[in-house]
């Protein structure tokens, strides 16, 4: 449904630490979930999708920790929410033309599009587009 949360996580230089930190303050079980080198020379690395039960596929996925790395280098350390639009190109424009800018996007993920704009006041939000 377009204007619906679809996803939340949180991009921090040091995502063992927190990912440690919220599986024991809310019970959320991490599975690693695998990243691509962003660049020659870059070595791979794990994100996490953190769920509400053990194991991969155990729980609802509820939430993503991430490295502050490659195209998520930007993005700074707040719980960011993903809204789904129904452009994505359109809806980085308005946010331009509305005194906002893009943070960085567009980019393909998980069989869709992303894009991080930050509105006028400085916060930030993602948008998802299918």
């Amino acid at each position: 449904m377009i204007g619906q949360i679809v996803w939340t996580d949180l991009t921090v230089p040091d995502a063992g630490l927190v990912r440690d930190f919220y599986a024991d303050v809310v019970g959320w079980d991490p599975v690693e979930h695998p990243m691509p080198a962003a660049a020659e020379g870059e070595e791979a690395y794990s994100d996490f999708v953190m769920q509400t039960a053990p194991g991969p596929g155990g729980g609802d996925a509820v939430a993503g920790v991430c490295y502050a790395r490659g195209a998520n280098a930007g993005i700074p350390p707040v719980w960011l929410v993903y809204v789904r639009v129904a452009d994505l190109e359109n809806s980085m424009a308005k946010a331009k033309e509305r005194g906002g800018e893009v943070v960085y996007g567009p980019r393909a993920m998980g069989g869709g599009k992303l894009a991080v704009v930050r509105d006028p006041a400085g916060a930030t939000l993602g948008l998802w587009a299918d």
